[in-house]
């Protein structure tokens, strides 16, 4: 093996498990909120935050928006990619990658943050403290998910 293949073999040795597309990465975050709504804690806690939060996947060029759903309704939660009909009081902005250990709880928003792997804009500065109720439920979904579907997203 020559000079050029163990560069490439150093350069991908430390990288995280990625998505290979704009396209999966919006498959695999509409599956997650489906299981979201669909979970009685988690959708509701995501309602209660009363937090209407927006991703930007910058890498990949997708735009995520998340709001509760209107109480008594059948869904506890509401969700477009790209423009949303409300306006977002938080907005996360990271790559695919960041994105997808921060969604398998392996990296800390904090740590993000200081980092610069994650910008965040906040209307009100308490907007982000009252989504941590749901980031449990949230983690436990979407590693359930993609061990069982995405198994190539998974991070030992």
């Amino acid at each position: 093996m020559g000079a050029a293949g163990l560069k490439q073999r150093a350069g991908s040795a430390g990288k995280a498990a990625a998505f290979t597309s704009a396209g999966e990465l919006r498959e695999v975050l509409d599956r997650l909120l489906r299981l979201v709504d669909a979970d009685d804690q988690a959708g509701a806690k995501l309602r209660a935050a009363k937090v209407p939060h927006r991703f930007v996947f910058t890498d990949l060029g997708v735009t995520l928006n998340v709001a509760g759903a209107k109480e008594g309704g059948a869904h506890s939660i509401a969700w477009t990619f790209g423009e949303a009909k409300w306006t977002p009081m938080l907005t996360l902005e990271m790559d695919s990658e960041v994105a997808n250990r921060y969604l398998q709880g392996k990296l800390s928003l904090p740590i993000g943050l200081a980092r610069g792997q994650v910008r965040i804009k906040c209307a009100k500065p308490r907007a982000a403290l009252n989504l941590l109720p749901a980031r449990r439920e949230l983690i436990a979904c979407y590693r359930m998910l993609i061990e069982r579907e995405y198994p190539q997203l998974v991070i030992s």
